[in-house]
């Protein structure tokens, strides 16, 4: 398997200072986008059987999950009302009966995420700057280029010109994987609480299936 050259995102001063531990790692990598192979689909089924009722309840007691909660609060966000993203996903399964493949890119940043906690974003290579990081909205802008108005203070993945997705909602349009996408670039968020090796696992096994052919 190739190696992967994990970089560190810059983070906004300000944003630093409030939250020393928070963080950004992403990876560029030259993988198209396609529809999800047999196997990568078998993968879902066999995680949908591990993920039983009494697990969804007591997993955001675990370190990782627990550790998006506490940041979730601290920025303002009720978990219990919108949900971590690793909850999220389980709350799916248990209302789907099941996790639901959808395509390749999706499948794998869910895998990701189901299997670490940690929630993994994907973005075009070649729609986004050179250096991606976190900040705050500014007055007046625009999720991407001409997206929705964001609010003020919220904090975004960005490169250095635009903001590229909001923190635990919603990726631009204009800058996420399409079908169109030749390569793409994946990042996920480290928080306090939460090991940087387990923030490495999530690139490392979005990787995996994005690579896995029938």
């Amino acid at each position: 398997m190739d190696e992967l050259d994990l970089r560190d995102g810059w983070v906004e001063p300000d944003l630093a200072e409030e939250f020393p531990q928070l963080g950004l790692v992403y990876t560029r990598l030259e993988v198209k986008p396609g529809r999800t192979p047999q196997s990568v689909k078998e993968r879902l089924r066999t995680l949908s059987n591990r993920f039983t009722g009494a697990k969804v309840v007591h997993m955001r007691q675990e370190a990782v999950p627990w550790a998006y909660r506490v940041f979730f609060r601290q920025v303002g966000i009720d978990p219990d009302s919108h949900r971590t993203p690793v909850e999220q996903a389980a709350l799916d399964r248990m209302k789907w009966g099941g996790f639901r493949s959808t395509n390749l890119v999706d499948d794998a940043l869910l895998i990701a995420t189901i299997e670490t906690g940690v929630p993994v974003l994907a973005f075009d290579w070649d729609r986004v700057g050179s250096a991606l990081g976190l900040r705050l909205s500014q007055p007046g802008e625009q999720l991407g280029n001409s997206g929705r108005p964001l609010s003020d203070r919220q904090i975004v993945v960005a490169d250095e010109e635009r903001s590229l997705a909001v923190l635990f909602d919603e990726v631009s349009e204009e800058h996420g994987v399409s079908w169109e996408s030749e390569r793409m670039v994946l990042a996920a968020l480290e928080v306090k609480g939460v090991p940087r090796i387990s923030v490495e696992e999530a690139l490392w096994v979005a990787f995996e299936v994005l690579q896995t052919t029938d």
